[in-house]
């Protein structure tokens, strides 16, 4: 009976590894295509197969180096193939080498006890491909479920550190027994062996879950806070542009009652020209949008300046009326992060023609159906249901649209993007008078 419980097989251990690693690059951003991404895993596949089957007889004290060598290699293969921080991949990376001794040592366990009740090979195989699929599957979903809500995933060298120390140790005490057999926490038995170690990755496991748990937590909590100082950043906005444009509006009219004053008494062409130019620039201050929504004016009127500045054209097809319901800061939140979005992106377009937004606001049936749509040259990318930014500073962006998604979902709506012919679209959808 004490043969049945051999080691486990290298290429047992070599699939598991690969496979916990596939398991966390489908949660994670890749940065190679699709056809690249099968090759690149394939070619994985094989050069840790090899290398750990190649390695099965090297004397006892070359297992920790081969070990170190094996774990690289599975760094090396999610580097190549996620888009992500070297912190965040060896995270994973650390995640994924408990993964593997998990799955490899429940496997073998569970294949050994049935191997005492008959030697059939169409047995071992369903418990190696039943295992690996419950396990991998089960941890897939286990991740995506952590991780959702969470914008971008940040791990600092602290975590980095403390989470490959708890891989380390789980794994140093999951193979004490098979190192040292008189401790008081070593098992006599091959079959204690297996089960001791098999607790143990389980619990090592766990232990990573829950500190998993806690840093997307703190990340939540930091979204939540980066979100509500959007949402005041885009509400003090208006207030300014509130008090600006009503001093700009007196002014304008004080002006125009001036100029039509001077135009009446005088006629010396020089000072007629002086005047028409005088007009002219003060038309471009002039309050002539009307949404119906003085919130809506306000803001547009405002980043208008700033389109002006920028040689941006913006359009406006717009109901205001029918915004009545929203309060005012919810109404900064949605169009002000919108609309700097916008301008954001089209002012890195090199031609002047083609920075332009369009804006529209409109009600279908019992519906408010917002649109703002901007020219857009770049290829979009989308990541947990948002454009990935093409900033270097990832970890700080993205709150924009992150508030105006938690906007529209307080009033039970909707919030898609869009990229078709070089034209970027944000669309919600919000039913009217539904009051948050």
């Amino acid at each position: 009976m004490e043969n049945i419980y051999q080691d486990i097989p290298r290429i047992y251990t070599a699939l598991a590894e690969w496979l916990a690693c596939l398991t966390y690059c489908m949660v994670m951003k890749r940065k190679v295509k699709n056809e690249d991404f099968v090759l690149v895993t394939i070619l994985s596949l094989i050069v840790q197969s090899m290398f750990l089957v190649l390695t099965k007889g090297l004397p006892v004290f070359f297992w920790i180096p081969c070990m170190l060598i094996a774990v690289g290699l599975m760094y090396a293969y999610m580097a190549f193939t996620c888009d992500d921080s070297r912190n965040v991949i060896g995270y994973y990376c650390a995640r994924a080498f408990l993964l593997a001794e998990l799955a490899a040592s429940l496997e073998w366990q569970l294949a050994c006890f049935f191997k005492r009740k008959t030697d059939s090979l169409w047995i071992q195989i369903l418990i190696l491909v039943g295992v690996y699929l419950l396990v991998f599957t089960w941890a897939h979903y286990m991740e995506v479920g952590i991780t959702r809500g969470v914008f971008q995933l940040e791990i600092n060298n602290r975590e980095l550190w403390a989470a490959v120390l708890i891989a380390i140790l789980v794994f140093a005490f999951s193979n004490l027994s098979f190192v040292f057999s008189n401790t008081p926490f070593s098992g006599g038995l091959a079959a204690d062996i297996f089960y001791i170690r098999t607790l143990v990755d389980i619990a090592g496991i766990m232990i990573l879950y829950v500190y998993q748990s806690r840093i997307c937590e703190l990340l939540a909590e930091k979204e939540l806070r980066n979100i509500h100082s959007m949402l005041k950043a885009q509400y003090d906005k208006y207030r300014n542009y509130q008090s600006t444009f009503e001093v700009i509006n007196m002014k304008y009219h004080d002006l125009k009652h001036q100029i039509a004053g001077l135009r009446a008494e005088m006629s010396d062409d020089e000072r007629k020209k002086w005047i028409d130019s005088l007009e002219q620039e003060l038309e471009s201050y002039s309050p002539e949008l009307e949404t119906g929504n003085s919130v809506l004016d306000t803001l547009i009127a405002g980043k208008m300046m700033n389109c002006r500045a920028n040689n941006i054209k913006i359009t406006c097809v717009a109901d205001g009326d029918i915004l009545d319901f929203m309060h005012v800061a919810d109404i900064c939140t949605i169009f002000g992060n919108a609309l700097d979005n916008a301008i954001e992106s089209v002012t890195l377009i090199d031609d002047p023609e083609k920075r332009l937004i369009h804006l529209s606001l409109s009600q279908k049936k019992n519906f408010v159906l917002i649109q703002i749509n901007n020219y857009c040259e770049n290829t979009i990318t989308l990541k947990n249901g948002y454009p990935v930014t093409t900033k270097a500073d990832k970890g700080n962006h993205g709150f924009g649209l992150k508030s105006i998604r938690y906007t529209v979902e307080k009033y039970h709506g909707t919030l898609n993007f869009d990229l078709n012919d070089n034209w970027f679209e944000l669309k919600m959808l919000i039913p009217k008078g539904n009051n948050a």
